[in-house]
């Protein structure tokens, strides 16, 4: 400091006025050092400025990578989204078209749709097909007699009899087991099979009191209304002008029975029965 106060400044160069040659090369070498040192200073915080502006420079710019990366994502998600929605409404689109070609168009468009009574809409009848009725028993036979009537005119207009041979057929059951179907006391076996009622002639069996020993068939088919009376029929049309015989002539030349005459008794309860099942004309 000097005496007025005033500060000296430590990089102003000395006076040479003032001082001898030897200080005046010290505080010059003094004083170069000292500018050295300052300009590295200098240099060093220009660098130090550099690099943080360049470490500034680099975060900006990350960021801004970033932030164009998010926009990206966030544009590609918005025309995904596009996409769904437009995907969405087309469909509803779709589906408003074909339910609006599906709609019959009124004829009134400003008139209201009254929807129709179920009740009052008349529909069609469901057709249930009814089991034809059965005739109720006639010429004093009860029920069983003539359910097994009907079993033997069924049989004979499978095979195309005529009625002239139905006749035949249900007088002749008339006469050999008053027609009911009938087990043999002789043949245990037969018992086993559905019957109504058991005989004791021989080993005579069914409706028509066929004999197994006979030829006429096995005993458990015999006590068959149906197969009985097949067997029956089968050997009537093997006889030659049966259809033009007396009933009892044309049953006898079947049966071979030691009462022939016994089957004609029962002509006219026969007719009765077959006309009751299958009326005349059909």
């Amino acid at each position: 400091m000097r005496d007025d106060g005033t500060l000296d400044d430590p990089y102003a160069p000395s006076s040479p006025t003032t001082e001898t040659g030897e200080g005046t090369s010290a505080e010059r070498t003094t004083a170069a050092s000292r500018l050295r040192a300052y300009a590295r200073d200098l240099i060093g915080r220009r660098r130090a400025r550099v690099a943080l502006a360049t470490g500034v420079v680099c975060c900006l710019g990350l960021a801004a990578v970033a932030q164009v990366r998010d926009q990206d994502a966030d544009a590609q998600a918005t025309e995904k989204t596009s996409g769904v929605e437009l995907a969405e409404r087309a469909e509803q689109q779709a589906a408003s078209r074909a339910l609006d070609r599906s709609a019959a168009p009124s004829a009134t468009p400003s008139a209201s749709v009254t929807p129709a009574d179920p009740d009052a809409t008349p529909r069609a009848r469901k057709v249930v097909p009814t089991k034809p009725s059965r005739p109720a028993p006639v010429a004093g036979l009860d029920k069983a007699q003539m359910e097994n009537a009907e079993a033997i005119v069924r049989a004979g207009r499978k095979m195309g009899i005529p009625r002239r041979g139905l006749v035949i057929a249900v007088a002749t059951a008339m006469q050999e087991s008053n027609l009911y179907n009938v087990a043999s006391g002789v043949l245990p076996e037969s018992q086993d099979y559905p019957h109504q009622g058991v005989g004791w002639d021989h080993d005579s069996v069914g409706l028509f009191q066929q004999r197994s020993s006979s030829g006429w068939g096995p005993v458990g088919r015999l006590m068959d209304p149906e197969f009985a009376t097949r067997q029956f029929l089968t050997a009537l049309e093997q006889v030659p002008g049966w259809q033009q015989m007396r009933l009892t002539d044309a049953a006898q030349a079947v049966q071979v029975s030691a009462y022939p005459e016994y089957y004609q008794q029962h002509e006219w309860r026969a007719t009765r029965v077959v006309d009751a099942i299958v009326p005349s004309g059909r």
